[in-house]
């Protein structure tokens, strides 16, 4: 178009043939016109190009011997646009899941690594305490050693708690199922706490509303690991002269389900979903005063789910909490 414009303009002022004012007008409208053909001459093969390649990949996405066919051509290409549309959403969603799970594993190695480096530097002090002149001191030696061994436990506990975690992800860890009488199961469980419920004035309570035994057919060793991680998880989060109760009741013919309610602090609903993650703790400020691993309510999940049974949580804050899982009758 310019080269055309340039080429009229010379002849226009140096050639010898004179043009009247019609003439350059009509010379000027021949190229508009011209290069509007031009530009829709180029769009036809840039898209008759583009429909060529589009053709191209349909043809090797279609099944062979695949109907020619205009309309069912138009059809087969909704259905493949469609099918992109949703391959598209599918791997929308999956990036977001995997930013989640980063998010997750980031969250988790700084949680281990915090509930790991509060022991590890507490028993390094100590004994680099004693190295350092205070094992000449028989009464100190004695206060610290007390102190690294607490710390130490408090080590074997997480590493304990991590490996049975493991184990029930991985598949390792197999339930030995028996039939036991559930009812004596929790009364050994209160007989092991009543002391510690004593010292924080709290009072166990046992709600039975069937006279017989019931008979649940389980791992009762991983039952009671469960009932006894719900229990001191309510003691340490009850409050003074309150209450811990479990109740055990017929949910059909097939299952029971158990109870443990107390009327205490209660969890703020924005954390439920959470609760059974591993190193979860509601209480952001990482006070370990209580003690524990931080995973007892991860293990409590795991268990449960070993045995194909189902877990619950309800809770309000300053009203109390209620876990509650099935187990299946013998």
């Amino acid at each position: 178009m310019t080269a055309l414009l340039v080429v009229f303009v010379i002849f226009y002022f140096f050639s010898s043939v004179k043009f009247t004012f019609q003439d350059v007008m009509l010379g000027s409208v021949l190229i508009l016109l011209f290069f509007v053909f031009s530009i829709l001459l180029l769009h036809l093969k840039i898209e008759r190009s583009i429909l060529r390649k589009l053709k191209g990949i349909y043809d090797d996405l279609s099944p062979s011997g695949f109907s020619e066919n205009s309309e069912v051509t138009e059809s087969d290409m909704e259905s493949l646009k469609e099918s992109l549309r949703q391959f598209a959403d599918d791997k929308k969603l999956e990036i977001e899941v995997l930013k989640d799970k980063e998010s997750y594993r980031k969250e988790f190695i700084g949680n281990i690594s915090h509930e790991l480096k509060t022991p590890l530097f507490t028993i390094q002090g100590y004994v680099l305490t004693l190295l350092e002149g205070g094992i000449n001191d028989k009464d100190l030696i004695k206060k610290y050693l007390k102190r690294t061994a607490k710390g130490v436990e408090r080590l074997v506990y997480i590493v304990k708690d991590l490996d049975l975690i493991t184990q029930f992800e991985s598949g390792i860890k197999s339930i030995e199922r028996i039939d036991f009488d559930i009812i004596k199961l929790v009364e050994n469980v209160f007989e092991l706490f009543e002391m510690q419920a004593n010292k924080s004035e709290i009072i166990l309570s046992f709600e039975n509303t069937n006279s017989q035994p019931i008979l649940v057919n389980a791992d009762e060793e991983r039952i009671q690991q469960v009932l006894t991680n719900l229990v001191i998880n309510s003691l340490k989060y009850g409050v003074n002269k309150g209450t811990t109760e479990i109740s055990i009741q017929d949910l059909n013919e097939e299952k029971v389900i158990v109870r443990v309610t107390d009327n205490g602090e209660g969890i703020e609903r924005e954390h439920l979903p959470r609760l059974f993650e591993r190193f979860y703790r509601v209480d952001k400020s990482g006070n370990r005063d209580q003690g524990g691993s931080g995973l007892g309510l991860a293990i409590v999940k795991h268990i449960i789910e070993a045995h194909k049974e189902k877990i619950f949580v309800e809770s309000s804050p300053g009203v109390g909490s209620e876990f509650s899982f099935t187990l299946q009758k013998t």
